[in-house]
């Protein structure tokens, strides 16, 4: 993972000190590109624990089209409790957990009347796109809709990712507008590779690259000394993920249909959330 390495030395050694959203203040760059060959392993971070069920969870939550943060957390997973508490969600006429048109909803029913699914399934058309017109240049998912952005606490972060077919090898690029570099990067880099290898899986593709590509790449100032204590550990191997043979449908997957191997993390550090 020198890759993000690099990103995290970048930001913290030459970015540029700003204001931002939450108060807390950031050093932050703009525009950075990270490329990672899946065929060399699973992107997942070794110089510190990242847990790839919560990854794992979050990504069917997004991809089951569900908006309600209950269904996390009745899984143990906490990513989204923040900013799915009543005070939170009142701002929108909405009951506790209720997160609104965040990016199941969009990914599953775009432009639809929250929160009737009556919009356009991104996830299957992109599907049936690969499978049916692998060449195509339109392979594509966008979960920025500007009509509902200000109708959420967090609007989509990652906000269009697009999928690529060559030699039989499946890449992904997403594109990221705004990208926690210490906590949510590293899920954000599990998240996509997996997506990546799911569609592959599903499509009968190998996997090639996933490229990730940011607008406002920032780093904590509460993140600070967490950023110096990874930026002294080395990188072990990657590990590599093993899915369901048995499965052909990306919606059914489940927690028990993916399989970590060799994965040998540094100890997790700890650094708190900015809401």
């Amino acid at each position: 993972m020198k890759q993000y390495l690099d990103l995290l030395r970048k930001v913290y050694t030459e970015g540029e000190e700003k204001s931002d959203r939450t108060g807390t203040g950031t050093k932050s760059i703009f525009g950075y590109q990270m490329r990672f060959p899946l065929k060399d392993g699973f992107p997942l971070m070794t110089t510190k624990k990242v847990p790839l069920r919560l990854v794992a969870e979050e990504l069917l939550w997004f991809l089951s089209g569900d908006t309600n943060e209950q269904i996390l957390a009745d899984k143990k997973v906490k990513i989204w409790a923040e900013w799915a508490t009543a005070e939170q969600t009142a701002r929108f006429g909405r009951e506790a957990g209720d997160l609104g048109p965040v990016y199941g909803y969009l990914w599953r029913s775009f432009g639809g009347h929250y929160p009737e699914h009556d919009g356009v399934d991104q996830i299957a058309n992109l599907v049936k796109s690969l499978r049916h017109n692998p060449d195509s240049r339109r392979h594509l998912v966008t979960g920025w809709d500007p009509r509902v952005a200000d109708q959420v606490a967090l609007p989509p972060c990652h906000t269009l990712f697009q999928f690529y077919v060559c030699n039989n090898k499946l890449s992904c690029q997403l594109y990221q507008r705004s990208a926690d570099i210490f906590l949510g990067v590293p899920f954000n880099i599990a998240s996509y590779a997996l997506l990546t290898h799911m569609l592959a899986h599903v499509l009968d593709y190998d996997v090639g690259d996933f490229v990730h590509t940011f607008g406002d790449a920032h780093l904590y100032s509460n993140h600070y000394a967490q950023a110096e204590e990874q930026l002294q550990r080395s990188p072990e191997e990657l590990p590599t993920i093993k899915l369901n043979p048995d499965l052909k449908d990306i919606f059914a997957f489940t927690w028990d249909d993916i399989e970590l191997t060799g994965y040998n993390p540094q100890a997790h550090i700890k650094a708190p959330v900015s809401v």
